[in-house]
């Protein structure tokens, strides 16, 4: 595997035991701690770009999730719980609890999106802020699954078939597919808005079947059991009790429909605060100055 130290000066580099294995993390700066979760079908390397300016005023820890990266990838279940946003929080949990963090802010793209509202939902004494990159509530995803969102974001369905399927179908070329599924999210529909040292952690790591496996049970979960805790706690009137940020960009995923800040106000953070950025998907990649700057305000608590 690529050597990332280059990408995050200043930083340790440490395996946690997680309830079903070893997570990886890396931790630099000092002040208040912040856990940065990545996102699908990427590693930690994804906040290389924000993570040494927040080290500046905070505690950062950037892991890689169960499956994704150097952290253990045990074979899932069909999406009951191995793979659930709310087990992969508990990785989240243990990683900060060893690094001698109780409480934290949070900030999530995509997947680790997922796990961090879930994180917020589950162990609320535990989330300071939390901000959401470029994310839709779960159940709203597969409840405005029209014709238009079901193309734009066909691999939820894709990867969420039983297994072996999609595994087996990734598994006969997973750099060409990792490549256009990346570039087809970007603003430039193109792989140079990445570092080249980034990119390649993304593809060693997708190139293991296990991690193919993996990210596979992540969504399987997604379109099970992480819609039924959604739907659980939507039901119940269960909400995020922290400050919420949600950013998303202009041209990712969730602009392209209703307003996502009316979305999570109406689902799990009715006073959340958010706003475009100008970007694709990869915000943190894409535009990491504007992203900090709609951070750094917000972590500061400027924003509520």
């Amino acid at each position: 595997m690529s050597n990332l130290d280059s990408l995050f000066p200043g930083f340790t580099a440490h395996w946690v035991d997680g309830p079903v294995g070893k997570i990886f993390a890396r931790s630099g700066g000092e002040g208040p701690p912040l856990v940065l979760i990545h996102g699908f079908p990427q590693t930690h390397a994804e906040w290389h770009k924000i993570a040494p300016d927040l080290a500046k005023t905070h505690r950062v820890v950037c892991l890689d999730l169960r499956g994704y990266g150097w952290s253990s990838a045990p074979h899932g279940d069909g999406g009951k719980e191995t793979y659930t946003k709310r087990a992969m929080g508990e990785d989240v949990v243990a990683v900060m609890a060893a690094l001698g963090h109780i409480r934290f802010a949070v900030i999530g793209h995509d997947r680790g999106a997922r796990v961090a509202y879930r994180l917020a939902l589950d162990h609320p004494g535990r989330v300071e802020r939390l901000a959401v990159l470029d994310i839709l509530p779960t159940l709203s995803m597969w409840d405005g699954m029209d014709a238009a969102r079901a193309m734009q974001v066909y691999h939820w369905t894709f990867l969420a078939q039983p297994e072996p399927v999609p595994e087996n179908l990734i598994k006969a070329n997973p750099q060409g597919w990792l490549d256009h599924t990346i570039a087809s999210w970007t603003r430039a529909k193109a792989l140079d808005v990445f570092d080249p040292l980034a990119l390649r952690s993304y593809g060693e790591s997708f190139d293991d079947p296990h991690r193919i496996h993996a990210a596979c049970e992540d969504y399987r979960a997604g379109a099970t059991t992480d819609l039924a805790h959604d739907r659980a706690d939507l039901a119940a009137g269960k909400t995020i009790l922290c400050p919420v940020l949600a950013l998303w960009g202009e041209a990712g995923i969730p602009a392209k429909g209703a307003s996502p800040l009316e979305i999570w106000r109406s689902t799990f953070a009715p006073k959340a605060e958010g706003q475009a950025i100008v970007s694709g998907h990869f915000l943190p990649e894409e535009n990491p100055a504007a992203t900090l700057a709609a951070l750094k305000p917000f972590l500061a608590g400027a924003v509520a």
